[in-house]
């Protein structure tokens, strides 16, 4: 436990030094920042629809960019956006080890190669899970300078539904983390990992739940993806369905389904990971 800890602290302190790790974590943020608020309130200031909100009153936009819709805010972009960029977190936190030869010499000059990849996962656990504290302390924030400029009164999101909200986008986030870091792990190389996880998180599981509408088979199979798990889950706490959806948002699998699967694979990944560092030699 005490080579554990060391580990974890050692990795902290590298990836918090680590420039890419910050452009990272910033272009969440921006994102973030951009589609839940900016656009809507560009939107509603100036009367004209966009893409995101197109059918929406001015009260519907405003209503979602207020505290009182923080809770319904803040997961939106998490199953889509959010897993894709924590996907290339993750797959440059592993794949960069094997780049720059430091999981070589760590893994022959200990601790153990298991130690090793655990401390590591867990950092990126735990530096994920701040940034989903920063993502509700941002969104509050933005809320609140929205309630400010429009002179709105400050009512905030029940504490039941904010905390599923915080829950649910926390598991879907650490879940595309895990799944990029074994693809770094996978592949041993950062630039292909995060080619491979883009690729399927926003071309492949979109081909396939599309062909799974004609054929039952591959339907059936789409139910088990990542994707599918993540947006169902986020779209059974905010809603989910309609051409005007937020992208990503799905209504394929019910909650507890939806949370069973995201919780499997955020199990599954970690083991496969600790699977092949002691399956084979490091090269």
């Amino acid at each position: 436990m005490n080579a554990l800890s060391r580990t974890v602290r050692a990795e902290l302190f590298r990836l918090r030094r680590w420039p890419a790790f910050w452009v990272t974590v910033t272009a969440w943020l921006l994102l973030n920042a951009m589609f839940g608020y900016v656009f809507n309130f560009v939107t509603y200031t100036s009367g004209d629809n966009s893409f995101s909100n197109e059918g929406q009153t001015r009260a519907d936009v405003l209503a979602t960019i207020v505290p009182s819709g923080v809770a319904n805010t803040l997961p939106q972009g998490m199953p889509l956006f959010g897993g894709a960029i924590m996907m290339v977190l993750g797959a440059i936190v592993a794949g960069n080890g094997y780049g720059w030869g430091t999981w070589k010499t760590v893994f022959t000059q200990g601790p153990s190669r298991v130690t090793t990849m655990l401390g590591s996962m867990w950092a990126v656990v735990v530096l994920v899970a701040g940034l989903v504290v920063v993502t509700l302390v941002s969104d509050t924030l933005l809320a609140l300078g929205v309630a400010g400029l429009e002179s709105q009164p400050v009512t905030w999101s029940h504490p039941g539904d904010l905390l599923q909200s915080f829950g649910g986008g926390l598991l879907v986030m650490e879940m595309w983390a895990l799944a990029g870091y074994f693809l770094g792990t996978l592949a041993r190389s950062p630039a292909v990992s995060v080619g491979l996880g883009l690729v399927w998180a926003l071309v492949i599981e979109g081909l396939l739940r599309g062909v799974g509408t004609s054929l039952q088979a591959v339907a059936v199979f789409t139910h088990f993806l990542p994707g599918t798990a993540a947006g169902s889950l986020i779209g059974s706490i905010v809603g989910a369905g309609g051409p005007d959806a937020t992208p990503g948002l799905l209504d394929t699998l019910p909650a507890v389904r939806a949370v069973v699967t995201v919780a499997a694979w955020a199990v599954v990944l970690p083991v496969a990971s600790l699977w092949l560092v002691r399956r084979r030699d490091v090269a």
